[in-house]
């Protein structure tokens, strides 16, 4: 039984501090994909919505939320919150009643109106949260951890701050063709070295925003694409969100937050290889038959790490990779060409949802001055928290 389902429509509000609701933006890239598809909203079966748990309670049941915002209408809901990967467990939601065959077309939102600054724990004093401890305890905020993971690079496999740099540089420029990005200016490895030092070795700009966005998504089955003559539909042909296996078996840490989930049983291969190996073991590929990848650049160390995880290189090889060209716009496989977060910032439950327009547009050839040439096969992942992280494979 074919598992494909068809991205019939995209849309996206643009990234920024834009300093209204998250319904807002939900609403205007819903409205935006549906266009984009072809379908009025009364036509819509299913709406899944990706949580937020910054604004509310509206965001805990944001499939509700985005629903009734629309008009209501009768369509089933459903809300998913993972952290960054809340926009694929809310696609993944989706595709399962469409293979299912309990609804024909789906509609998939994701929006987010974040904090200034570096995310904290939500809700005051939380002695059971694993962020609380860890801010409270440990004085381990984010940007800590991805500068632990940048020192390990540099460590192990001979990584500099200019290659961090690097990657900063390809995705800003990636991002100056992207309408929908935050931030669209030329950046020079000296910008990168001369701003601030936030958590050595990584400076301001070796790390995301937090920002406010939307993105949306129409799903529909193939058939009713066929039907809506759309007869060579972007498809979404593999999702996984798998867990770790026996993830304490190599490193005995305590929960917390997302890093403890990464260890793995075997040995050197970490728990976001086996997200992305899953994905393609559904699809029937591997990452030689990749056009593009969107990974989730929390830091430019941690996207480097993303090469080797999703098997575009062998470990240790990312930063060769890097500095070849490879993942650049005109290379062999470009990486991020939306942009990534260094050009969008951080919309938690809108990334990945916005992570699939791009590839969608991409491979229907509609991404203009970012085109990646001959765009046939993408990969989008994503890391959430403990464990939930996510890899999305559209061919068309």
């Amino acid at each position: 039984m074919s598992r494909d389902v068809a991205v019939l429509g995209a849309g996206m509000h643009p990234w920024g501090k834009w300093g209204r609701g998250f319904v807002e933006y939900g609403l205007a890239a819903a409205r935006a994909a549906l266009a984009d598809a072809g379908i009025a909203w009364p036509d819509v079966q299913y709406v899944a919505g990706a949580g937020t748990i910054r604004n509310g309670y509206p965001g805990f049941i944001a499939g509700a939320t985005f629903a009734q915002a629309l008009g209501w209408s009768g369509a089933r809901v459903s809300s998913s919150y993972a952290a960054c990967a809340s926009g694929a467990q809310a696609i993944g939601s989706a595709r399962a009643q469409i293979l299912a065959g309990l609804c024909d077309v789906a509609l998939v939102v994701g929006a987010d109106a974040a904090p200034k600054g570096f995310f904290r724990p939500v809700g005051g004093d939380r002695p059971d949260d694993p962020d609380w401890l860890r801010f409270r305890l440990l004085g381990a905020t984010n940007p800590l951890y991805f500068a632990l993971y940048a020192r390990r690079r540099m460590a192990v496999h001979g990584a500099t701050p200019d290659d961090f740099a690097a990657v900063k540089v390809k995705n800003a420029r990636h991002g100056l063709a992207n309408p929908n990005a935050r931030y669209r200016k030329e950046v020079t490895p000296a910008d990168v070295r001369e701003s601030a030092v936030v958590a050595d070795p990584l400076r301001l700009l070796d790390i995301c925003a937090t920002s406010d966005g939307g993105a949306a998504l129409v799903l529909t089955s193939m058939d009713f694409a066929r039907r809506h003559g759309v007869t060579d539909p972007v498809r979404v042909s593999a999702l996984s969100t798998v867990t770790p296996t026996f993830p304490k078996t190599v490193l005995d840490l305590p929960d917390f937050a997302t890093d403890s989930a990464l260890t793995a049983a075997e040995p050197g291969r970490p728990f976001r290889s086996a997200i992305a190996d899953a994905a393609y073991e559904e699809a029937g590929i591997g990452p030689d038959d990749l056009s593009l990848a969107e990974v989730y650049d929390l830091s430019t160390a941690l996207e480097l790490d993303w090469y080797e995880d999703i098997g575009l290189c062998e470990p240790g090889g990312a930063e060769e990779l890097l500095r070849s060209g490879a993942t650049a716009l005109g290379g062999r496989i470009p990486v991020n060409p939306s942009g990534g977060l260094a050009s969008f910032g951080e919309a938690i439950p809108a990334q990945a949802i916005a992570q699939l327009c791009e590839l969608t547009w991409q491979l229907r050839g509609q991404a203009g001055g970012r085109q990646v040439e001959d765009a046939r096969t993408g990969i989008a992942v994503t890391q959430g928290l403990f464990g939930h992280g996510s890899a999305v494979i559209a061919i068309r």
